[in-house]
């Protein structure tokens, strides 16, 4: 994969719109002190590049009663690199699954699952997880409270 080399104005311009993807391009160039021309160029270039991936509303999870998330470990029998990339294209696919990590330690993967309740979850578990094959060991814990959620990167 090719490295891609970020000046300053990219950087800028990636943490305006982590903060408020809505900015307008001329709201960012007025910002930067640069013109709408420049702005324009550069988030084609950050968009076609891969950089920007996609924009999106972050919502108060609070206002949603109804959303019980859970962090699961999950540990699988087989390393092999074909075991590993199966488990990670099917987990893909799974809309519970927002999040999917493959980490180092005791546990292979962390999936961050978002279901409406604990019956939602055991549905999920049971009827969707479960059936992965290479399954091994899950540990799961539950959101009691969201203390503090960052969707922007440190850039």
């Amino acid at each position: 994969m090719k490295r891609i080399i970020l000046d300053q104005l990219d950087i800028d311009i990636i943490r305006l719109l982590q903060e408020d993807a809505t900015y307008s391009t001329k709201e960012i160039a007025f910002k930067l002190k640069k013109v709408n021309t420049t702005i324009i160029t550069r988030l084609s270039k950050l968009k076609k590049d891969g950089i920007i991936l996609k924009n999106v509303a972050v919502i108060d999870r609070r206002k949603f009663d109804d959303l019980l998330i859970a962090f699961t470990h999950v540990q699988v029998n087989s390393h092999s690199a074909n075991s590993l990339i199966a488990f990670q294209e099917k987990v893909q696919l799974f809309t519970e699954v927002v999040e999917c990590y493959h980490m180092t330690g005791a546990f292979d993967f962390l999936l961050k699952i978002v279901v409406r309740d604990m019956a939602g979850y055991n549905n999920f578990l049971v009827h969707k997880l479960a059936h992965l094959p290479n399954i091994g060991a899950l540990q799961s814990y539950f959101v009691i409270h969201e203390t503090k959620r960052e969707v922007a990167y440190p850039i």
